[in-house]
C-alpha cells in the first residue's frame, strides 16, 4: 500500500497546530514526538511525517 503525500502532510500540520513545541529541526527529535503523539505503527510513515515536520520548521 502506498503512502499518499496528502496524508503525510494533513497529518504533519494538525501536529505542528497542535503541539508546536513537541517539534524541532532536529529529524530524530521529532521522529519520537510522532511516535508519541500518534499511534501510527508504520515506521516509514512516521519517518515520513517527521522529515515533513522538520522541514516545516
Amino acid at each position: 500500500m502506498a503512502i499518499k503525500p496528502d496524508y503525510v502532510k494533513k497529518t504533519g500540520r494538525i501536529l505542528l497546530e497542535r503541539y508546536p513545541e513537541a517539534f524541532t529541526t532536529d529529524f530524530d527529535q521529532n521522529k519520537e514526538s510522532v511516535k508519541k503523539l500518534t499511534n501510527i505503527e508504520s515506521k516509514g510513515v512516521r519517518n515520513r511525517i517527521a522529515g515533513y515536520v522538520t522541514r516545516k520548521q
